[in-house]
Formats: structure tokens, sequence, C-alpha cells
């Protein structure tokens, strides 16, 4: 058992011929993964070696910090479509399918501090008179 290529092939599975259409595109898809997989495995001997902790946790953190990323993007993604998408934004009902939340959730999943790093982002300010107020610094 190595621990590190355990942890790459679960990261990055091999496709199945079922997964890939069309057909002849298979043996492509599987040395993606393979290569994928080799990638994976020599970041995190490296990742290894430079903090001395075990594989696992490094890949654990690294999935936790992966998932908090796309939390942050979806939160992004609801504020511009709420708050930047000009007269008529995005209806919640929309955005909910889209995301995976319900009606309130997406009423409630970004804040004034998602605004301003979108408006940043895009450089301009939010279109709608929904708008939040601006985010409060956070204290030092």
């Amino acid at each position: 058992m190595d621990l590190i290529d355990d942890l790459a092939a679960i990261r990055n599975p091999l496709p199945q011929p079922s997964d890939v259409t069309p057909q002849e595109l298979y043996p492509d898809a599987l040395a993606q993964a393979e290569q994928a997989r080799e990638n994976y495995a020599l970041a995190l001997e490296a990742q290894r070696d430079d903090l001395h902790e075990d594989p696992l946790l490094i890949a654990l953190g690294n999935a936790r910090a992966a998932r908090e990323a796309a939390d942050r993007e979806i939160r992004h993604l609801l504020a511009y479509g709420r708050e930047f998408h000009g007269r008529r934004p995005y209806g919640l009902d929309d955005l909910a399918e889209a995301s995976g939340m319900s009606i309130s959730g997406v009423r409630t999943a970004y804040t004034g501090r998602e605004i301003d790093a979108v408006a940043r982002q895009i450089g301009r300010t939010p279109d709608s008179r929904r708008a939040r107020p601006p985010a409060t610094p956070e204290p030092s």
C-alpha cells in the first residue's frame, strides 16, 4: 500500500469507457487522468516533504480549501446575478436551482462583503437598488 498513490487515485479517479463520448476519446481521457494522478502524487510528496506532515491530513486540508473556495465563488456568482445584472436580476428560483440552494438560502448567501468583492473584481458598482450597504471593515 502506498498512501500517496491511494490518495492520488481518490483525487483523480480513472474514467470508465462508458463515461467518455465519443468512445474513441477514451484513451486520451485515460492518459489525462493518469497524468493528473502522477502530478497530484508529486505535488503531495513535495508538500509532505516541506511540511513534514501526514499526506492524508494535507489532502484533507487541500480538499477543505477547495471547498471553501468553491463556496466563496458561489456566493460571488449569486451576488453578481442579483446585484450586478441590471434592472432584471436573475430570479431567486433560477439561482436556487442552479446553485443547489433553497430560495431563502440564495437570499442570505451573500452579504455586502461579497458585493464589494464582486465590484472590485469586475470594476463596477452594483446596478440594483436592493444592493446592501458596503461591508464594514473587520476589527483588527
